[in-house]
């Protein structure tokens, strides 16, 4: 198979850019596809190349595999990186692009359908003898017999759909008086989320923690691990804060979970990146969940205590290259920690809070990484995820790691929108955290806007005070440009109407 020289990226954003640059240093060319609104959005100007495929939404844009694959053609990419979310797990856009001749950066579509249902790859699982939380086999066909191992297993069960992931279709059943009415409500989020309204059962785990494994393969049968993530820091089941590697590991238990998360993605006979994620109970048994066909959003912190380029061997081996190095050659150094900054509000339950970023001024120094999509002056918008940027920060150990993170997050300087710094700096300050006690019930258990608000210092109310003039000064300007008027808070400011009266 011949070297690949232009990559299209099927994608926007933070990832767009991460995989541009990856692309530059591997001396690839590089095509961006951009929809209205992210016309001068960085990975647009970072390409070399850019096409323009609808407005706004998502399924007139990113989600069109014909505008995609059109775009390729135009511009001779002769291999397309999807990115995560998007594309990038849809097994037909992965079979179109072997259809026509375009490399598709990440596995067939033999291995999306097979991972990507989440019944169908429990019994895959089943096979390959990798643990899976007890539970139905296969999606639930009748209720009686459902209602019947729910019994068996024990209250409370988690009710999943089998068509996706993302906490849509789930449900905590407590009581066997709650089942029918929890299938029916997850039935119904998972018809509503992915056309598919399969579910299926488990047992729900006491004390969960969310540990996933890294895994690289090529097509001459290497199938490697590049070790291990924590990612129990949910809200809404979507992850916030990540570490690597995971603190409650032991070598054995590390090592035990390695083998499983291979022994998966031989089971599908997986090329490509993609992570095994694992469920750890209080008791370090560990449950296959699922396993994402793509790059992670959290990949960095696996890149950070590794060395690895994790999208440039992406894209060795979709050129049918062998992987450069050997398991035992892949080796992890000092802790890495990354939070996920959202244009969301903590004190109102994780809303967006969407808006023009007046200033953003991103922290730097030893040991810091920031994977940003969106500059000074841009609008985080309705239209797309509200993240803003993944920041990391690497350290000798675990506790250099959390204390360079929060230097990092007091340097950070954002106006314009709320965001999840402030739930961060909470997070990462708390005991149970600190600690590496913790587990996926954390925001349930330990966090809430009163005890969010009893942590804000008088520096953190000076910064939100200084944002909150900068907007309105922002604001005035605009107004006066157009009506000749400043204004404050976008009125008319009382104040000139008597100075000029």
């Amino acid at each position: 198979m011949p070297d690949i020289s232009k990559i299209l990226v099927a994608n926007r954003g933070e990832i767009a850019l991460r995989v541009i640059r990856s692309c530059k240093e591997l001396g690839k060319q590089t095509v961006a596809v951009y929809s209205t609104p992210d016309a001068d959005a960085p990975h647009v100007l970072q390409a070399d190349e850019s096409v323009h495929i609808g407005p706004a939404s998502s399924s007139e844009s990113y989600l069109v595999i014909d505008k995609i694959i059109q775009a390729a053609k135009d511009t001779g990419a002769d291999a397309i990186h999807p990115g995560y979310g998007f594309l990038s797990e849809n097994a037909d856009f992965s079979e179109r692009c072997k259809e026509e001749g375009i490399i598709f950066i990440g596995p067939d579509a033999h291995a999306i359908k097979s991972m990507g249902d989440k019944t169908a790859a429990r019994e895959i699982m089943s096979k390959a003898n990798v643990p899976f939380p007890p539970g139905t086999k296969k999606e639930l066909e009748d209720i009686e017999e459902a209602e019947k191992i729910a019994n068996d297993i024990g209250y409370p069960v988690l009710v999943k759909a089998a068509a996706g992931g993302g906490g849509k279709g789930m449900r905590i059943v407590e009581t066997k008086d709650e089942f029918k009415s929890g299938i029916k409500a997850a039935k119904s989020e998972a018809r509503n989320a992915f056309g598919d309204d399969r579910v299926y059962i488990e047992k729900y785990l006491v004390e969960p923690r969310h540990v996933e494994f890294q895994i690289i393969a090529d097509e001459h049968g290497n199938v490697l691990h590049v070790f291990d993530r924590e990612c129990s820091i949910q809200r809404r089941h979507q992850k916030v804060i990540e570490e690597a590697p995971c603190s409650i590991l032991t070598d054995e238990l590390r090592a035990e979970m390695a083998d499983a998360a291979i022994a998966a993605a031989e089971a599908v006979d997986y090329v490509g990146a993609g992570t095994i994620e694992f469920l750890v109970d209080a008791d370090r048994n560990f449950y296959f969940l699922e396993m994402n066909t793509r790059l992670q959003v959290e990949h960095p912190v696996t890149e950070l205590i590794t060395g690895l380029d994790l999208v440039a061997l992406q894209i060795l081996v979709a050129e049918g290259k062998e992987l450069p190095m050997t398991q035992d050659e892949i080796t992890m150094n000092g802790h890495a920690v990354e939070c996920r900054i959202y244009a969301e509000d903590p004190r109102d339950n994780f809303l967006p809070s969407t808006g023009t970023l007046h200033k953003h001024r991103i922290p730097s120094g030893n040991g810091i990484r920031v994977d940003s999509g969106v500059e000074e002056g841009q609008a985080v918008t309705i239209n797309y995820d509200p993240m803003i940027s993944k920041l990391c920060t690497y350290g000798n150990d675990r506790k250099h790691a959390i204390k360079r993170m929060l230097r990092a997050l007091d340097e950070y300087e954002i106006a314009g929108c709320r965001t999840t710094i402030p739930f961060c700096k909470f997070v990462l300050n708390h005991n149970s955290f600190t600690s590496g006690e913790y587990d996926t019930h954390f925001v349930p258990d330990h966090f809430s806007e009163e005890k969010l608000n009893e942590t804000i210092t008088d520096d953190d109310k000076v910064k939100a005070l200084a944002a909150a003039l900068l907007k309105m000064e922002d604001q005035g300007e605009e107004t006066t440009q157009k009506t000749g008027h400043p204004s404050t808070n976008g009125q008319t400011s009382p104040w000139w109407d008597r100075r000029s009266s």
